[in-house]
């Protein structure tokens, strides 16, 4: 996640959906008062900055717009040039599964992903509720439950989907490689069976129908 006062705008990442390679590219051109969250280079350097900010919520890499008040306002949240990024569901779960279980923090996601299988991860409650609780419109609501966001840049789609964000910049962002890839199969449909595809259709449905998704 970074906030970048100077260029006024706001980058939340979702999580999996391709985005440390935006916050790369942005970091190359950060200015030296923007604030990034997250295991960037320059977002380490810099996490000592929020040692002592006073939060509505957690800050770190993942951070909703919500978490923030406190390193902006609600008159920057309205002014700002907020972008996230979405990316198909179906796609997404698979890498979030095979990311879970490259790691090793203490989280009920990790343990899940260690000891089930994909279908039992996907039919999980944990994981159903998690998914059908957030959908990637709620990352960027603010404190009133008003939703703010300029753009949503769809990961298969870059990066056409952000010269918007480029025009506000006023600069061009460059190749973008994809960063913090999952070690899995080229093709996510390969990982589902019917049930577990038509599961991923039910709750995601609004991400699905917002953004055009397709299994």
């Amino acid at each position: 996640m970074i906030i970048s006062h100077g260029r006024r705008y706001i980058f939340i990442h979702p999580p999996k959906t391709g985005g440390t390679s935006l916050a790369l590219a942005l970091e190359a051109r950060a200015m030296k008062d923007d604030i990034m969250l997250g295991d960037t280079p320059k977002a380490v350097k810099r996490r000592r900055r929020m040692k002592h900010v006073q939060s509505s919520g957690r800050l770190w890499k993942h951070s909703k717009l919500r978490d923030v008040y406190g390193l902006v306002t609600q008159e920057q949240v309205e002014d700002y040039f907020i972008v996230t990024l979405v990316r198909n569901p179906w796609d997404r779960l698979v890498s979030y599964y095979h990311w879970l279980k490259a790691q090793h923090f203490d989280h009920p996601a990790v343990d899940l992903a260690h000891a089930l299988t994909f279908s039992e991860f996907l039919n999980h409650q944990h994981t159903i509720d998690s998914f059908a609780g957030s959908p990637l419109g709620s990352y960027v609501t603010d404190q009133n439950g008003q939703e703010r966001c300029d753009l949503f840049a769809r990961m298969e789609a870059l990066p056409a989907d952000l010269a918007p964000l480029e025009a506000h910049l006023g600069f061009s962002l460059g190749p973008m490689p994809h960063e913090n890839r999952s070690d899995r199969r080229a093709d996510y449909r390969d990982y589902y069976c019917d049930d577990d595809a038509a599961l991923v259709a039910d709750m995601c449905a609004p991400d699905i129908l917002r953004f055009s998704y397709t299994f």
